[in-house]
């Protein structure tokens, strides 16, 4: 009897399911910090709170010419066992929703293939910098950005 029931648990642990963990919030722990760049004469500003109360909360800037140029509200929530990253560009309400597709170390893609562009959200460490790329298709051809922060850039 004992024979077959560590033959059962032995049985269960191979087949019973995906039996990796889910990622949690802390996973992107990563991302927070103050980011600035510039590219283009257009000065880049990315903030991202620590992971905290189930989300982190995240702004974009862009400056040119001393004036603002686009801003973004952002947000990552830990949703049940799901990590969903929220975009509200310029304020737009309500915010859309780019749910997890991949994490592995310090990358991270976010997709949405039904929104109109981006559908893919994909942020990145490189070295000491956070970097960021947007891609998808608009009018059926295929689109880019892409964007690299510095640390503590702010000023």
């Amino acid at each position: 009897m004992l024979r077959l029931s560590a033959a059962f648990f032995v049985v269960a642990a191979l087949f019973g399911g995906d039996q990796t963990p889910k990622p949690t919030l802390d996973s992107l722990a990563w991302m927070a910090g103050s980011w600035g760049g510039t590219l283009r004469g257009i000065e880049m500003e990315e903030i991202w709170t620590a992971p905290k109360g189930n989300s982190m909360i995240g702004i974009h800037r862009d400056v040119a010419k001393g004036r603002t140029r686009l801003f973004e509200f952002l947000r990552i929530e830990q949703q049940g066992d799901q990590i969903v990253y929220l975009s509200m560009p310029n304020g737009r309400s309500p915010a859309t929703p780019f749910p997890l597709k991949e994490l592995s170390g310090t990358r991270v893609v976010f997709e949405n293939p039904t929104h109109d562009f981006p559908q893919r959200i994909i942020y990145w460490k490189d070295g000491n910098d956070l970097r960021a790329r947007i891609e998808g298709t608009m009018n059926g051809k295929a689109g880019s950005e892409e964007w690299r922060w510095n640390p503590g850039a702010l000023k």
